[in-house]
């Protein structure tokens, strides 16, 4: 079939009457599926199952160190914790403080304390005026929602196939004191599945902020999320980068284990200079008298190290690799060709990104929600979930079955090809 954008309007009107017939059908079916969130399969979560065994009541629930696990203490995590959190993201151990179960409390915590405390000895950001982030897009829905929460005005910056539109973060960061931070998901970027190229790293480092309380958030939640084994992209460590820029104090690193083992159970951690780390103990000894030194210990128990974690992700990948595949391969064979968007086909993480002709995303997921298939929000890649373009689509494959997912992009590739049909009528 030849791109729709070359037909006549008389065969635009015979493919639209053919597509609300299939449409039709489709609603007809009364489909439940779900695609909104980056959500493992419960497949996915029975690997980790084995977990709640490696501990049990003969277990002696001491640290390398001799710590009493079931006791206070130990605010910044157990060592083989931080060992285990330092190697998934290249960093030294040192570095690290091992949270509880979610990288988002930590981010959420981390904006929190600089608004009312300040960042190492400077003014609280809520005693500055109004203060500004720079928002990589399309890029992660709760980045900004932080922001919005706390009346943080964002900025788009364009994020390309090597990372953020560098050019445009250097100027802005050098010349606006107001801006106080930008939002990064170095590694297969959620959505797009973006990698951020050694330059790319190395130019972050190198940033000359006009403001001194600066903070590069480098959220690297997909640091070991691969899909293939011959095909792993690799990112240089920022914090040593930033070392070696004279800039040691300007990033803050959050991961966590929430897509390893169980996203609700956890551990999290940040990593950041040792005067960032010192900072941000003064507060945890008044927050919390510690987390949860038992579940880290079960999860250095079962994962061991980062042979453990990369075999163990391994079996994640041979479940969601065919998920991928299967959509990828679709789009390819029922889209490709007809002009009616593009998609990434990324190497890991969560996510692909769909990116319709403008002006139609709203229009496909609105449509997709009719027939019974459930995805996220047009514009949520966005801060305040406004999409300029109206056309980047987030499509989480991990959660349903293979059959259901079938099911779901025959329902998407009827409502991008009815959507667009409708949108070239219309003009």
């Amino acid at each position: 079939m030849k791109p729709y954008s070359q037909m006549s309007r008389e065969e635009l009107l015979q493919e639209k009457e053919a597509l609300e017939q299939q449409y039709k059908e489709i609603c007809a079916k009364g489909l439940k599926l779900d695609m909104s969130r980056g959500k493992p399969s419960k497949a996915q979560l029975d690997l980790s199952q084995p977990m709640m065994d490696v501990l049990h009541a003969d277990t002696v629930l001491e640290s390398r160190m001799g710590t009493d696990l079931r006791n206070y203490g130990v605010l910044d995590g157990i060592d083989e914790a931080k060992e285990l959190i330092a190697g998934m993201i290249d960093t030294k151990p040192e570095n690290v403080i091992v949270y509880g179960n979610a990288s988002l409390n930590i981010m959420y915590d981390t904006v929190s304390r600089s608004m009312v405390h300040g960042v190492l000895g400077h003014t609280p950001w809520m005693k500055q005026g109004q203060i500004r982030f720079l928002c990589p897009v399309p890029g992660y829905d709760r980045h900004f929602s932080i922001c919005e929460f706390f009346g943080i005005e964002m900025v788009n910056v364009p994020l390309y196939e090597d990372g953020p539109d560098m050019d445009m973060v250097e100027k802005l960061v050098s010349e606006d004191p107001s801006i106080k931070g930008i939002w990064c998901v170095p590694k297969y970027s959620n959505p797009t599945g973006t990698s951020y190229s050694d330059e790319t790293v190395r130019r972050f480092a190198h940033l000359k902020p006009a403001a001194e309380d600066f903070r590069i958030y480098w959220d690297n939640a997909y640091c070991v999320h691969h899909l293939y084994e011959d095909r792993q992209d690799k990112i240089l460590d920022i914090i040593s980068e930033c070392e070696k820029a004279g800039n040691p104090d300007m990033v803050y690193e959050f991961c966590s284990t929430s897509k390893v083992t169980f996203s609700g159970s956890g551990i999290s951690g940040l990593a950041t200079s040792p005067a960032n780390k010192a900072d941000i103990i003064k507060q945890l000894t008044v927050q919390t008298i510690g987390f949860d030194k038992i579940n880290q210990l079960r999860h250095v128990k079962f994962l061991k190290d980062q042979e453990g974690i990369a075999a163990h992700m391994a079996k994640h990948a041979a479940l969601i690799r065919p998920k991928f595949e299967l959509l990828e391969n679709r789009f390819e064979k029922e889209l490709g060709g007809l002009g009616v968007g593009t998609w990434t086909n990324p190497n890991g993480g969560y996510f692909i990104a769909f990116f319709a002709n403008e002006g139609c995303a709203k229009n496909i997921v609105a449509k997709a929600k009719e027939a019974g298939v459930v995805m996220t929000g047009a514009g949520a890649p966005f801060p305040y979930k406004k999409d300029p373009q109206d056309s980047v689509i987030r499509i989480a494959p991990t959660l349903p079955p293979l059959e259901e997912l079938d099911e779901a992009c025959t329902v998407f590739i009827t409502c991008v090809k009815l959507a667009t049909v409708e949108k070239l009528l219309e003009q």
